[in-house]
């Protein structure tokens, strides 16, 4: 028997008081998914650091802007797309200094596409700079 892929949508202002709000969808979306409690916090801290980004260096804070995230998800994995049309960047482009380099410069910045590759199983990125860029990040499904 097919599994059935079940999809949601959601699109916010590109503000910082929005991220609650996507916390919260990404927290029942992925409970009803069935996913573990545990990974369901990945996938909040993932999917939070991703629209931050969009928020901060795509837009530029300019809440006039949108950020729709995307999620689909089946008995295997769960899918999250967060989209844009802000400035895109090439991440494979950015230099990975060593963490603990990066912790001895006190450096800001540089550690959320670490963090979003650890919490998640598969990271892609899909540039298109004032057109449309999305990341979409999957997360395997594993039983309670």
């Amino acid at each position: 028997m097919a599994t059935v892929e079940k999809r949601f949508l959601l699109q916010v202002p590109s503000a910082t008081r929005n991220l609650a709000l996507v916390r919260e969808f990404v927290g029942t979306v992925g409970q009803q998914a069935g996913v573990n409690e545990a990974d369901v916090s990945k996938l909040q801290l993932a999917v939070d650091e991703a629209c931050s980004n969009v928020i901060e260096h795509a837009y530029g804070h300019d809440d006039t802007k949108e950020v729709v995230i995307r999620v689909s998800y089946d008995a295997e994995e769960i899918r999250f797309d967060v989209i844009d049309n802000g400035s895109g960047f090439d991440p494979k482009g950015i230099p990975q200094k060593e963490l603990d380099q990066l912790i001895a410069e006190r450096k800001k910045g540089g550690l959320g596409l670490r963090l979003i590759q650890t919490l998640m199983d598969e990271v892609h990125y899909e540039i298109g700079p004032g057109r449309k860029n999305q990341l979409r990040m999957i997360k395997r499904i594993h039983s309670q």
